[in-house]
């Protein structure tokens, strides 16, 4: 199971921490990251696996410090290409989420291994 189709999903923690965003807001970005990789690589074979099998989809939401994480991270996956959607927030044209395009779990792993894990902190 350590190769299961998963996609990746990678938001910023400062939206939350530092700049005030509430937390719909910051699952309306992972949202939409999500939705818009799903729909662009809709005809590649591991995304059409994945949607076979909706109630075991398996998603991973990872914590990226800040917007220039966010930038260097979308650069290496282009760089190697991993298909991906860097989402970017309208009007205001902020990057606030990047979604990769499901995968196997080993075939991307070394991308996005050195992120933890989101979890929100009160009080921070």
């Amino acid at each position: 199971m350590s190769n299961s189709i998963v996609q990746y999903v990678l938001l910023r923690s400062d939206l939350l921490k530092e700049l005030g965003w509430s937390i719909g807001a910051l699952v309306a970005q992972a949202c939409h990251a999500s939705t818009a990789a799903l729909h662009l690589y809709k005809e590649d074979n591991n995304t059409i696996q994945y949607l076979n099998d909706l109630d075991n989809m398996h998603k991973v939401v990872l914590e990226v410090p800040n917007e220039e994480s966010l930038k260097k991270v979308a650069e290496k996956l282009k760089e190697n290409s991993i298909d991906h959607k860097l989402w970017i927030e309208q009007p205001e044209n902020i990057p606030t989420c990047l979604a990769l395009k499901p995968y196997p779990k080993d075939e991307v792993k070394k991308f996005v291994g050195k992120f933890k894990l989101y979890k929100e902190t009160l009080n921070a």
